[in-house]
């Protein structure tokens, strides 16, 4: 965070108008991706197996190298909601709450933490704004202090998510859904705030008179720098890029070559073949 917004934290004078910060999530909020986060903790519990456990820690190694195109992030989608069809809502719940602050907890990047101190001292609403389940980005939000979520939507039937998608917040429905609030909330946009380091959320910082781009990738730096908006490097904690250990290596078929594409920044999550496709 600049020295100017250090400064300024103490003694900021109320808004003239009704005004918000819009927080991504994962690599903007968290060094880390929320919806891979807790799969040796679903492994575990027995919702998954060693191998998908795996497969999921092989993607997320490939995200934190390279992130996810919008293409990969829709067959990533289909794929988790794939996984946890059958899966009880309350027992999903559990298990992350428990898990939280030894899994993601740390990966919270302190200027992130500070930033939200900021603008709520400045008397703007938060809202953290993902692609993720909203089960999971409430858990973080908690953590935060922030109870404002616009999150993925999965559907629930006799407290077990069916597999449907009810809503997917990515890209351009990130931007309808802050339509919408600013609609509802009589949201000033020309003086509110987005904070996203994915192309995939350009058209959220379009929408706002401070567009901030934190750790950017290639496409969202260009248009950054092509469109004067702030640029953030966020580096504490520091993201650390977890493979798996000798010992996960060995459990499954084709372990090895998968481990061998993500070192080459190939493989990602959406691409696996679970065990019982057809």
């Amino acid at each position: 965070m600049s020295d100017s917004s250090r400064s300024s934290h103490h003694a900021l004078p109320a808004p003239q108008t009704r005004q918000a910060a819009f927080f991504d999530l994962d690599k903007t909020i968290i060094a880390t991706n929320s919806a891979f986060a807790f799969g040796k903790q679903f492994m575990h519990n027995g919702l998954i197996s060693h191998s998908e456990a795996l497969q999921i820690s092989l993607a997320k190694a490939s995200f934190m190298m390279s992130g996810l195109s919008s293409e990969q992030m829709d067959s990533t989608r289909d794929q988790m909601a794939e996984l946890v069809t059958g899966w009880e809502v309350d027992e999903v719940v559990r298990i992350a709450r428990e898990a939280l602050h030894t899994v993601v907890t740390p990966t919270i990047y302190a200027e992130a933490r500070e930033l939200i101190r900021y603008h709520r001292a400045a008397g703007r609403d938060v809202i953290i704004i993902s692609a993720s389940a909203s089960q999971l980005v409430s858990l973080i939000g908690e953590e935060l202090g922030v109870h404002d979520i616009v999150a993925t939507e999965l559907e629930v039937v006799d407290g077990k998510f069916t597999g449907e998608i009810l809503t997917y917040l990515k890209g351009g429905a990130k931007a309808e859904a802050m339509k919408k609030l600013a609609q509802e909330r009589g949201y000033d946009m020309s003086a509110s705030f987005a904070y996203s380091d994915s192309a995939t959320d350009i058209p959220m910082l379009e929408l706002v008179g401070n567009p901030v781009a934190v750790n950017p990738d290639r496409q969202m730096k260009k248009t950054a720098l092509e469109n004067g908006w702030e640029i953030r490097s966020f580096r504490d904690p520091v993201p650390l890029l977890q493979l798996p250990n000798a010992r996960e290596i060995s459990i499954g078929a084709g372990v090895l070559a998968g481990l061998a594409a993500v070192t080459a920044g190939g493989i990602w999550f959406a691409q696996r073949n679970r065990p019982n496709a057809s």
